[in-house]
């Protein structure tokens, strides 16, 4: 391997390092930041590591003469396509469908440096200037997309990404194992059709495969024509996404068939820390210096990730989708190597923002007997209740914390990921954790996200009934007391969730004023592509049962709910007293608007 230094991204870099042609180029919405929370870094150098010669082109443009994708002319390999590590469609819009105004993942913050639906419109690209070479999609928005969705952008139902958009192959998920083996078997000049034999990718076909596992999904044109439909395959598609073996989906188009091969296993320990592992140079490209700093770097850049996947089964989180239900965790080693690289470095100021991932609290946490796990089908390991398989135990992330804080040159830990409460046991030490985080590893205030306060609502987001919450914060006070010191515990909230109605809205902003808070931590419902929630707001059923589910759609019931935010807010309050009014909530004013 040559020595540490940034991939490149400029036809000078190239020529420096003495290549006649770069076996891979990979193409992204995101500027390039070369630091392991950052995908095309993650794959880039994982394919360098294997002995491949890899080129970015980060954010091209895609208005002009095209010269941005043809800088580096027609790799030996093949063309990775990815819209960064968000789907672009989210970057760009809020929850009320208006563009915003600035991009986390671009130098400055400036927005417009991507397209709209970027996947697409640079894999079509590619295939204009270079028909012969092969296109491969991955990242957040083509995995998301893999099959038939719904997108709330254009308030239609999509065909898997691979029926529009020209490329040859899709990698879904986190797939450093996947994308080496493709990158093997074009170097050995397999054939396109080989690579349908591959595990996590996805591909169009004009025949089924035969394998034995395998489940026939409702055509695309039977769910254009019955929502019921469409549910009814979303859950058959979770149910195999939660499994370490699951079947093959197919899904008809006419006369083709897009396929989605079964996952990898779950990475190991060892798999993990090679990835982390690798010469990261944890900035972003030195040609960004005179157009600023990318945001999204500055909030990650003195972070540490010590775990992928999540258990939690949230109805509106795409992370176990993408990065699979199961936990894989760094070693102890692997942690502290990194921490020691960000000590050596001259601007770092000895305070670690987070030891977390997904979420704080699952590093190492995993099925007991590992048998039962490999095909079960559960959407989460804590709700409705935990699984008796599980091992979460909290005594690993105590004794990482204490090892890191003891590091030469470590001021303080802040753990910045979500804390899943409902994680807690007696016996598992996840309330000597709880104990641990707030009187040393949060700034004075500690973020929780329960969400909303209605049983019914959190029935349907999947998570635990407010007195979760209540109890959270009951021993948080308790602790802080015993402590004398006053810190905050910060609740994170969701309006127009499918199933929410505008009185679940008023309870939950009555709950606030018991309380005594004025939220600052909440959002609107943003459907996005293969969330269990997205599919109940676009179909109006609950895919796990098939029962009707109320939803807010409009822009002024979304707005309504919303509203009852800012109960404390007197410029809201004529508004929220003409909407409980509206819905013949009247008991409410007195309870809301009162002293």
């Amino acid at each position: 391997m040559r020595d540490k230094t940034f991939l490149p991204i400029t036809l000078e870099e190239v020529k420096r390092l003495g290549w006649s042609q770069v076996d891979i180029v990979i193409v992204s919405g995101d500027a390039y930041v070369d630091h392991p929370s950052f995908g095309t870094a993650v794959i880039g150098r994982t394919l360098e590591a294997a002995g491949y010669r890899v080129a970015i082109i980060p954010q091209p443009n895609w208005r002009d003469d095209l010269r941005d994708f043809r800088k580096f002319g027609a790799p030996r390999l093949y063309f990775g396509v990815t819209s960064g590590v968000m789907d672009s469609m989210v970057n760009h819009y809020t929850a009320a469908r208006r563009l915003r105004h600035d991009d986390a993942y671009t130098p400055g913050g400036v927005s417009g440096f991507r397209p709209d639906y970027a996947t697409y419109v640079y894999a079509r690209i590619l295939k204009q200037l270079y028909p012969e070479t092969p296109v491969v999609i991955g990242g957040v928005e083509a995995s998301m997309r893999r099959l038939a969705h719904y997108d709330y952008w254009s308030d239609s139902l999509k065909p898997s990404i691979l029926i529009d958009c020209p490329a040859d192959l899709l990698v879904y998920g986190m797939a450093e194992k996947t994308m080496v083996k493709v990158a093997d078997m074009l170097a050995d000049n397999e054939p396109l059709y080989k690579l349908h034999s591959l595990p996590q990718v996805a591909y169009v076909d004009v025949s089924v495969p035969k394998t034995k596992d395998l489940i026939m999904l409702h055509s695309f044109d039977q769910c254009r024509k019955s929502k019921r439909s469409h549910a009814e395959n979303f859950h058959r598609i979770e149910v195999e996404s939660n499994k370490i073996e699951a079947a093959t989906l197919v899904q008809p188009y006419g006369q083709q068939y897009v396929v989605v091969n079964p996952p990898e296993m779950p990475m190991t320990t060892d798999e993990m820390d090679a990835s982390f592992d690798l010469p990261y140079i944890r900035q972003p490209h030195p040609k960004y210096k005179k157009r600023g700093t990318v945001p999204a770097f500055e909030m990650i850049k003195n972070s540490v990730n010590i775990h992928r996947g999540c258990f939690g089964g949230c109805s509106f989180c795409t992370i176990s989708a993408h990065q699979g239900k199961q936990i894989a965790s760094r070693s102890e080693t692997s942690i502290m190597r990194e921490i020691k690289i960000m000590l050596n470095n001259p601007d770092f100021n000895g305070v670690i923002s987070d030891l977390g991932g997904p979420s704080a609290n699952m590093y190492r946490m995993a099925g007991k007997n590992k048998d039962l796990c490999r095909k079960c089908p559960r959407y989460s390991c804590i709700q409705p209740n935990i699984c008796k398989n599980l091992n979460s135990d909290h005594a690993p992330l105590l004794d990482l914390y204490q090892k890191v804080k003891k590091l030469p040159g470590i001021k303080h830990v802040y753990i910045g990921s979500g804390i899943r409460c409902d994680l807690f046991t007696d016996q598992n030490k996840g309330y000597d954790y709880f104990r641990q985080v707030v009187l040393h590893h949060v700034g004075g205030r500690l973020k929780v996200a329960p969400e909303h306060t209605s049983s019914r609502v959190l029935g349907y987001m999947r998570k635990p009934k407010f007195d979760q919450f209540l109890d959270t914060k009951a021993r948080f006070d308790s602790v802080c007391r015993q402590a004398g010191v006053r810190y905050q515990l910060i609740p994170y909230f969701i309006s127009s969730h499918p199933g929410c109605q505008i009185k679940d809205m008023a309870d939950l902003a009555v709950e606030m004023k018991r309380l005594g808070y004025r939220l600052e931590q909440i959002q609107d419902f943003t459907p996005t592509p293969m969330t269990l929630s997205t599919e109940m707001y676009y179909t109006g059923y609950n895919p796990e049962t098939m029962e009707e589910v109320y939803v807010a759609k409009t822009p002024n019931e979304k707005k309504e709910q919303n509203l009852m935010f800012f109960y404390y807010k007197k410029e809201c309050q004529p508004q929220i007293k003409q909407i409980l009014k509206k819905y013949h909530l009247d008991a409410y004013i007195p309870k809301l608007l009162g002293r």
